[in-house]
């Protein structure tokens, strides 16, 4: 479904050059959980923003459902990225003037669905999610452990094939990490391809194989036990 070749990402300040991935082949398919582990600065984070189509990498190839869209621009990578991945991150990246139910609503705002079938879609995610009773309230009148799981609500409304994490409990206590991980697996199980970036083993664990990278490059490839 994913694949890199000899991927590379560098970056340019003056006249220092800083490679943050150094050939990085990759392949990931359908269906799969993945978990991205490795010290701060090993560019699992750029990583993660290439394949979600967000950062475009400096060399090499990224084929993404049989097209290799290193190279593309912005606005093709924007129609292809649109209903096809979601995104959640350890930030939440919210918008608090709006209503749960509207931040859920934006996945869709740009999508074929009609306001009626939007509607239907907001209405299923949040009971999905256990969010209907807070459908009207805002961002900062929720928990850190709601706020997230209006953040996976709004990455899934769309459907989207390729689910990414970048640090999902990263801001959240033990009890609502749990959670987050409880739904995570369970999305994964219904056929969405997870990849997710973590520092913690004990999640990494949870997933059907590793990938370590340290200065940019993979040093682990490992299916989980059993896998």
């Amino acid at each position: 479904m994913f694949t890199l070749r000899h991927l590379t990402k560098t970056y340019r300040t003056g006249d220092i050059e800083t490679t943050a991935l150094d050939r990085i082949d990759l392949d990931i398919e359908a269906g799969e959980y993945l978990a991205i582990t490795g010290p701060s600065g090993c560019g699992k984070s750029t990583l993660l923003g290439i394949l979600g189509l967000l950062d475009a990498p400096s060399a090499g190839e990224y084929w993404f459902d049989g097209q290799n869209v290193a190279g593309w621009g912005e606005r093709q990578l924007n129609t292809l990225r649109r209903g096809r991945i979601g995104f959640v991150f350890q930030s939440f990246n919210l918008i608090d003037d709006l209503s749960v139910a509207e931040n859920i609503g934006l996945a869709l705002e740009y999508g074929e669905l009609g306001g009626r079938a939007r509607r239907e879609r907001v209405a299923e995610v949040m009971a999905r999610l256990g969010l209907a009773h807070r459908a009207a309230h805002r961002p900062s009148q929720l928990s850190g452990g709601q706020q997230q799981r209006v953040a996976i609500a709004r990455a899934i409304a769309a459907r989207p094939a390729l689910l990414l994490a970048d640090e999902p409990t990263g801001n959240l206590d033990s009890a609502h990490g749990a959670e987050v991980m409880r739904l995570l697996r369970e999305l994964n199980a219904e056929g969405t391809t997870l990849v997710m970036v973590t520092h913690s083993l004990e999640h990494a664990a949870q997933a059907s194989r590793t990938l370590r990278l340290h200065d940019g490059r993979v040093v682990v490839d490992a299916l989980a036990a059993g896998g």
